[in-house]
């Protein structure tokens, strides 16, 4: 059992469903980064995701979009997000998982970018432009660097999901929505009838995502995945308190916990 799936298990011992924040390194600073995900750790989160910037996100909406170009701005690459880790790894052992584009690690060397996952103790990582199909290019390198390769399953899915779920380490990543992040009024995909189709497959924690924004969504939701993930929500907090976010984030992150018992 991985890290990540302890995670999981852990947070089912306490009663209630995984809480997963998403920040983007390097917003407003990289310092500030390091600082909000001690707050998101000692809020109680069981996973932390981190975005790694990139100039052409093509999974995420305007408010993600904005982060990493805030964080672009400020001369974030991917090595000063690696070094932030590294400190973090001295304080906190929290799972944490990157959130980042196939051509970043081209860039970057696949085998140098999973090494030092690996030295870092980055736990995971997913990777949301890779095709199911072309995903073992990465794998060979994550596994044996002891790094999961989380896939992602969408409503548009469909038969595709048995050979993702099948193969998926780390945990599912289940999208709610269709289109990109962003938070939403209301989730319109038939979450029932997915979830009944990926359960006939996946034996690793399910985290559901994409468009939950407050603690009712979460609470409305819960009951189909073991997690609930949430990004765009906490990164407008970002966006709107700068460098003073660390309590507002830890208030959302509290309430929306108390609500996934």
């Amino acid at each position: 059992m991985s890290k990540l799936q302890k995670a999981f298990e852990k947070a089912k011992e306490k009663g209630r469903k995984a809480f997963i924040p998403f920040v983007t390194a390097g917003d407003p600073h990289i310092e500030d980064t390091e600082r909000f995900v001690y707050a998101l750790d000692k809020a109680g989160s069981d996973v932390i995701e981190i975005g790694i910037p990139f100039s052409d996100p093509i999974a995420d909406g305007p408010v993600i979009q904005r982060a990493n170009i805030r964080a672009l701005d400020n001369g974030v690459t991917i090595d000063k997000v690696f070094d932030m880790v590294a400190k973090i790894r001295k304080t906190t052992d929290v799972p944490l998982v990157f959130l980042l584009y196939a051509n970043t690690i081209y860039y970057y060397g696949i085998q140098k970018f999973f090494e030092r996952c690996q030295e870092t103790e980055v736990d995971g990582v997913i990777l949301p432009d890779l095709p199911f199909e072309e995903k073992e290019e990465f794998g060979i390198y994550a596994k044996d660097c002891g790094v999961d390769i989380i896939s992602l399953v969408a409503p548009t899915s469909k038969e595709r999901i048995r050979d993702i779920a099948k193969e998926a380490g780390g945990f599912l990543y289940c999208v709610s929505s269709m289109g990109v992040t962003g938070t939403r009024d209301a989730i319109q995909t038939d979450l029932k009838a997915m979830f009944e189709y990926i359960d006939e497959y996946c034996k690793i924690p399910k985290a559901l995502g994409f468009g939950i924004a407050n603690k009712e969504q979460a609470k409305a939701l819960k009951d189909y995945a073991d997690g609930i993930i949430v990004g765009s929500a906490i990164v407008k907090i970002i966006e709107e308190y700068g460098k003073e976010a660390e309590e507002p984030l830890v208030r959302f992150a509290e309430e929306m916990i108390g609500e996934l018992a």
